[in-house]
């Protein structure tokens, strides 16, 4: 991995930690299966109904009809999500169409929103809308749940909707979407996008079942996270959701392989994964852990992952696709040969879902719909939109051949070595897992370099870290440091000042004060190639560890 963009990727979490179906015609528009491989990724996509069962959901989004809904929410309700945001109060619904005027009683609502979205309730709130929460088999549109989001890092109001249809063309399960003006009580708050909810018709339209266990991944947690179970009437102790855990992170690659096998929809993964990186989603599961449900599909109960939070896409022309991710499952099914073959093949396959003229095509028939609602809102909201969606059209065209360049320029390759020559690594990141953890750069005595310090919590856990590329063999990692006061902390991945490789355990350690010390980490690369993140840390209640900003790695010996 390059480090510019890992430096991007940081500072976007940082600053962010944050397509309804078209004419049937449209929507039989499918894949040609892709090159077939002797395991379970035989590139075919997941396997999905074949002729799911029409219900007046499918009028409300195909029609792309834009509603006015009014949320009528009284004083004390109010004060209950100004109090609890994500707790549930009572409102009324009123939709208005064409058609005329609808209303819905008692209806749940909640704001939703991560950091880069949310906004309190006297602002401008997105929601979640329960329709048979306190009212038993009310639905809206045969939705039992919806939300409305405010759109506010996506000033088009256009990546959602293309993105869920792109998905679905794609044969990834996604949630539809379209649009609607919304009122709070007699404010107008503007256009939202209308989000179908993963709720049990949904289950069952994408999956045929809606019995299996349903998680919602969370904010920036991978699957070794304690995630929500949604639904399901599977195990409760997320056994399942360990399994697959366990199975990706099994050492040995032999047994790992057959393992993610038995717990993963594998095939149904690398579509996933192809389309999430294709569409720029820097904030989804294979590129940031974030937004994105895995859902145990009977009868095999293999995991499934689901898109989600596609409001900030085709932001990068040049976003990479063949990197190995770092997230949990998407590192152990890049670095199987085979799948990773069919992961190229996928994208390849995938291809003529980008080409600019398609989609393009697409936006313009959404837009036809919008135009009215956005000249209502004004001359400087039509403007401003406007200029957004020429921005999002122009990123949409620079896209597709970067992305037929990157799938001709190939993997990334390895760190090369020469004979018994070290090779230098600078431009490290860093990482802190306690809040008052400082990681930063310094200078001292005319020299620029790393150091980590213990706050006041006396919790102190912060590293430096630096991603390679590796072939199959044994390596020492050799890095220089220093430390003023430190009182250990107790840890199993180990203890004070050192250095390991990110899911090792090391026995090096410093504390106390010292004078700059040469600490090494040996260690083997098992498979054809592996990418291996590098440690710098501190565990620690007290002290601080300055850190040489270029640290050396070995190769020991070449694997026979």
């Amino acid at each position: 991995m390059s480090l510019s963009w890992n430096a991007r990727r940081i500072w976007i979490g940082l600053c962010f930690c944050g397509l309804f179906t078209l004419a049937a015609c449209q929507r039989s528009e499918t894949l040609p299966p892709g090159a077939g491989s002797k395991s379970a990724a035989a590139v075919s996509g997941p396997q999905v109904p074949a002729k799911p069962v029409r219900d007046a959901s499918d009028d409300f989004f195909d029609r792309g009809v834009i509603p006015t809904l009014k949320i009528e929410l009284k004083e004390g309700q109010a004060q209950k999500l100004r109090e609890d945001a994500r707790r549930y109060a009572k409102c009324k619904l009123i939709e208005t169409t064409a058609k005329g005027e609808t209303t819905y009683k008692e209806v749940a609502i909640k704001l939703k929103g991560a950091a880069g979205s949310f906004r309190e309730l006297d602002d401008r709130p997105a929601f979640t809308l329960n329709m048979d929460k306190h009212e038993k088999d009310q639905t809206f549109h045969a939705l039992e749940k919806f939300h409305l989001n405010n759109s506010v890092q996506d000033e088009s109001y256009l990546c959602e909707w293309l993105c869920s249809d792109l998905c679905r063309d794609a044969k990834v399960p996604a949630t539809r979407v379209t649009h609607a003006r919304v009122w709070l009580n007699d404010r107008d708050l503007g256009l939202y996008v209308l989000k179908e909810g993963f709720d049990t018709p949904f289950l069952k339209r994408q999956f045929g079942d809606a019995q299996g266990n349903f998680y919602d991944g969370g904010f920036v947690q991978d699957i070794d996270a304690e995630l929500e179970k949604d639904s399901g009437k599977g195990p409760d102790d997320r056994s399942d959701l360990r399994a697959l855990q366990t199975a990706c992170q099994e050492p040995d690659p032999a047994k790992r392989w057959p393992a993610v096998d038995k717990q993963l929809d594998v095939d149904a993964f690398l579509t996933f994964m192809a389309v999430e990186l294709m569409t720029c989603h820097w904030d989804g599961y294979t590129w940031n852990k974030n937004n994105y449900r895995i859902y145990f599909s009977p009868p095999h109960k293999k995991a499934q992952f689901l898109p989600h939070g596609m409001d900030q896409m085709f932001g990068d022309p040049g976003f990479p696709i063949l990197e190995y991710p770092e997230q949990i499952v998407a590192n152990a099914v890049l670095h199987n040969p085979e799948w990773r073959r069919a992961y190229r093949e996928r994208v390849a396959k995938l291809l003529p879902l980008f080409e600019p003229k398609r989609l393009h095509d697409r936006l313009d028939t959404v837009l036809a719909r919008l135009q009215p609602e956005v000249k209502k809102l004004g001359e400087d909201f039509a403007n401003a939109h406007a200029d957004r969606v020429r921005e999002l059209k122009e990123r949409i065209a620079a896209r597709e051949p970067n992305l037929r360049e990157q799938l001709q320029n190939g993997d990334p390759s390895p760190l090369e070595f020469e004979s018994g020559m070290p090779v230098e690594l600078a431009d490290w990141f860093p990482a802190q897992e306690t809040e008052d953890t400082k990681v930063e750069e310094v200078e001292l005595d005319g020299r620029k370099l790393y150091s980590i310090q213990v706050g006041d919590s006396g919790q102190g856990i912060g590293s430096w870290r630096r991603r390679v590329l590796l072939a199959k063999g044994r390596y020492r990692l050799e890095a220089k440091l220093r430390t003023e006061g430190v009182e250990p902390r107790m840890d199993e991945q180990g203890t004070g000042a050192g250095i390991r490789i990110s899911g090792g355990q090391r026995d090096n350690k410093l504390t106390g004060d010292t004078d700059w010390q040469t600490l090494s980490y040996d260690f083997e690369v098992l498979e054809e190639v592996r990418d291996i993140t590098f440690v710098v840390e501190l565990r620690a209640t007290h002290g601080r560890a300055y850190i040489e900003p270029v640290a050396r790695v070995f190769r020991v010996e070449a694997q026979k």
